[in-house]
């Protein structure tokens, strides 16, 4: 049966800048279908390759008009036939949606949906899906990270750099991290890293090999590869990885530097995932949630209305801190 429902969403028609959001204050609310759950949306995550996306220059694009955002949290609304373990009322996350999460509702298949832990609070939910679940994959399932190593993070007070802390130190790994603003080094260090450096100042890569007394590091989790992935190199000790999460470009690199240390250079896709490792994943960050090692960090909050200022501000702030949500 149709609905005579109306909500407001984001809706982007065309690929382009980020004026090509659009709030529209008219669209129906969707009905669940087979095994589908309609959730009333409290907040969403805003991802930078939200951005990525919505400028046509993704290696995956959506059909047009489409409504961006997989990462929201609130409360099961409605449920489709078929769904057997959420019910109307449940505080939920999701790691990915149907409709769309710039929306005052969505629809998401219910294996997306996951029960929000008391604990945790929406605009935190709504922090949780791109974030933990890259830094997982990145650290454990591609650099097969062991207690006991050492990891760099760079970039890491950002959404996905703040789980990556939290699940460095909950694994047992020396965690040094990098931020952009004096702000950004304190919070790596209260969300778990041993040691802060600031990738503004001129000689905090000389700082970070005198961190591990000329040794280098064992893994790298990179953000911004385009940028730093030369000098992460030259960082790494033997057998060393780095783990490409973010790129916004090209860079040149000189293959020896590879070849003298026997590196690697390893990216993450998150939507490569098979379903046996994201339930891996989701497991290990329950179990986060449970002891209390799981805490995401909300950076600035948005209205719907000021979509086009934030994908502008996620990919020009000079430092991130903590993650980036719309309150809905």
């Amino acid at each position: 049966m149709a609905t005579s429902k109306l909500m407001r969403a984001i809706r982007v028609s065309e690929f382009g800048a980020p004026s090509v959001l659009k709030l529209c204050t008219d669209l129906p609310v969707p009905n669940p279908g087979q095994k589908q759950v309609l959730i009333r949306v409290h907040a969403c995550g805003i991802n930078p390759v939200e951005t990525y996306i919505r400028s046509g220059s993704y290696a995956r694009k959506p059909s047009l008009p489409y409504t961006p955002g997989s990462d929201i949290s609130g409360v099961v609304e409605a449920v489709g036939d078929g769904v057997c373990l959420l019910r109307t009322g449940d505080r939920v996350f999701t790691t990915g949606t149907v409709t769309g999460g710039y929306a005052e509702f969505t629809l998401a298949s219910e294996d997306t949906v996951h029960k929000l832990p008391d604990t945790l609070d929406y605009k935190q939910g709504a922090a949780i899906g791109v974030p933990y679940f890259t830094a997982y994959r990145a650290l454990v399932q591609k650099a097969h990270a062991k207690a006991g190593e050492t990891v760099l993070i760079h970039g890491a007070s950002g959404g996905v750099g703040i789980a990556a802390c939290q699940i460095a130190r909950a694994f047992g790994l020396k965690v040094l991290g990098t931020a952009g603003t004096s702000e950004g080094m304190q919070l790596v260090l209260s969300s778990g890293a041993h040691l802060a450096f600031n990738h503004r100042e001129k000689y905090y890569l000389d700082k970070i090999k005198n961190a591990t007394n000329g040794q280098g590091v064992n893994v790298i989790i990179e953000m911004l590869s385009n940028v730093n992935l030369s000098n992460d190199l030259q960082l790494l000790d033997f057998g060393g990885r780095v783990i490409i999460v973010g790129s916004r470009g090209p860079i040149e690199i000189y293959p020896r530097d590879i070849m003298v240390k026997e590196t690697s250079i390893i990216g993450v896709a998150l939507y490569n995932a098979t379903n046996k490792e994201t339930s891996e994943c989701a497991t290990a960050l329950f179990a986060g949630m449970e002891t209390g090692w799981l805490k995401p960090v909300i950076g600035p909050e948005y209205t719907l209305d000021k979509a086009a200022k934030a994908h502008e501000d996620i990919i020009s702030s000079p430092g991130a801190s903590g993650k980036m949500i719309f309150i809905i």
